[in-house]
């Protein structure tokens, strides 16, 4: 079974909440990131980015005290204000065509470690250790791990009623992007939800391998140090948001790669010839329909690129993938690229519009070939967590992507 409980969270004053909620940092452009820290007081970027305050830039131990500074100070004007009583989050966000519907929640960290939450993608050790340090040192979580569960009636029924109330929280972020925020407070909501989560045997991560990694490197740490732990602390927990499976919208990255590792152009198309059946496409941009089955874009061309099967072996949950298939049969072999996380020569792109882009980059010449892929599925998803898998990197762009600051879980 999968243990939920509710929790204290630290949240906006209502009046600020459409100014504090932030995207990740990482997604903000040099020039974007400098125009909200001048001219909004309130996002949450002025918490994580310390340094502004300063001029300077400061990395390591000195920035994570500094962030610790910075989220007291929110909390003295009451930009940010602590629930007095532990609670569920409902949270509702509306991009485009896509509306998700979920809670915020704490998980267990002993949940994680005996892999009643699952994990698909690896994680490196010194990430692990730098933002389990970085949590020990400011002492609260402001981006949740996404995590998903099998569609259930009971659970869906529960938070339609509770979105039926009025919203603790409702605004729109300049994105375009909608929020809507209910607290769930009454005891007997919260035990219906807890009670129908005892027959959920599994919860999948779908985004945050890290965050659950270093939440659990950090419990283990201060459990350690603590002579009368009990295993309630808030350190034995950390913030997810869960949505149904149903609910989740898997996006694929494609891959680009600077040069053909010395081969022509046609000595490169032999060597696809092993594995592939190849078709070239004289009209248009050209997106491949389904599995097994790839786009590419070379010397201003479309091609498609069907898999022959009976020279590829299919031994697992991992091998089914596209992503593993385009590495096994071209990245690696042909193209000489071993280290997907790493090597310079090889770039991921994802969004609505990506192929244009990948288009105009080898058009461009920044880029000899491009590669499209199908999306992977939430089975696959699951298939690769159950068999204790790794996908290989930048294999899914999942949304919904969570704001920093809306919800706060201090340990």
């Amino acid at each position: 079974m999968a243990l939920i409980k509710p929790f204290k969270a630290i949240r906006p004053a209502p009046d600020k909440a459409a100014f504090v909620a932030s995207r990740s940092y990482e997604e903000y452009s040099k020039d974007e990131l400098k125009s909200v820290l001048k001219y909004n007081p309130f996002s949450f970027l002025h918490i994580i980015n310390p340094g502004f305050k300063f001029h300077k830039n400061i990395a390591g131990k000195e920035r994570f005290k500094l962030v610790h500074n910075r989220y007291l100070e929110f909390l003295e004007d009451n930009i940010l204000q602590k629930d007095e009583q532990d609670s569920f989050y409902l949270y509702e966000i509306s991009k485009d065509n896509l509306t998700t519907l979920g809670f915020f929640c704490a998980c267990s960290v002993l949940d994680y470690q005996n892999n009643v939450i699952k994990k698909h993608e690896d994680t490196i050790q010194r990430r692990e250790k730098l933002f389990a340090d970085y949590l020990n040192t400011v002492g609260f979580n402001a981006e949740p791990v996404l995590m998903t569960y099998s569609d259930d009636d009971t659970v869906g029924e529960i938070l339609k009623q509770e979105a039926a109330k009025r919203p603790d929280h409702d605004f729109t972020t300049p994105d375009k992007v909608g929020h809507r925020l209910w607290k769930v407070r009454d005891s007997k909501i919260i035990e219906r939800l807890q009670r129908a989560f005892v027959k959920t045997e599994v919860l999948y991560i779908a985004d945050g391998h890290h965050r659950s990694a270093s939440s659990s490197l950090l419990s283990e740490k201060k459990k350690s140090k603590n002579a009368s732990h009990t295993g309630n602390e808030a350190y034995n927990y950390f913030m997810a948001y869960l949505i149904p499976e149903s609910k989740i919208k898997i996006y694929e990255f494609n891959r680009m790669v600077k040069d053909l590792n010395g081969y022509s152009k046609e000595e490169f198309l032999i060597q696809l010839d092993t594995y592939f059946r190849i078709e070239k496409k004289e009209d248009g941009l050209y997106k491949p329909s389904q599995k097994h089955h790839f786009s590419m874009y070379l010397d201003g061309g479309f091609y498609s690129l069907y898999l022959r099967k009976k020279v590829y072996t299919f031994s697992d949950a991992l091998s089914e993938l596209d992503t593993q298939i385009l590495y096994k049969t071209i990245l690696e072999p042909i193209l000489g690229i071993s280290d997907l996380r790493n090597d310079k020569r090889i770039a991921y792109g994802y969004g609505k519009h990506n192929v244009i882009k990948m288009k105009d980059s080898v058009d461009k010449g920044e880029f000899a070939v491009g590669f499209s892929l199908v999306p992977i599925n939430i089975n696959e998803i699951k298939a690769i967590a159950d068999a204790g898998l790794v996908m290989p990197p930048k294999s899914t762009y999942i949304e919904p992507k969570l704001r920093s600051g809306l919800t706060i879980y201090e340990f």
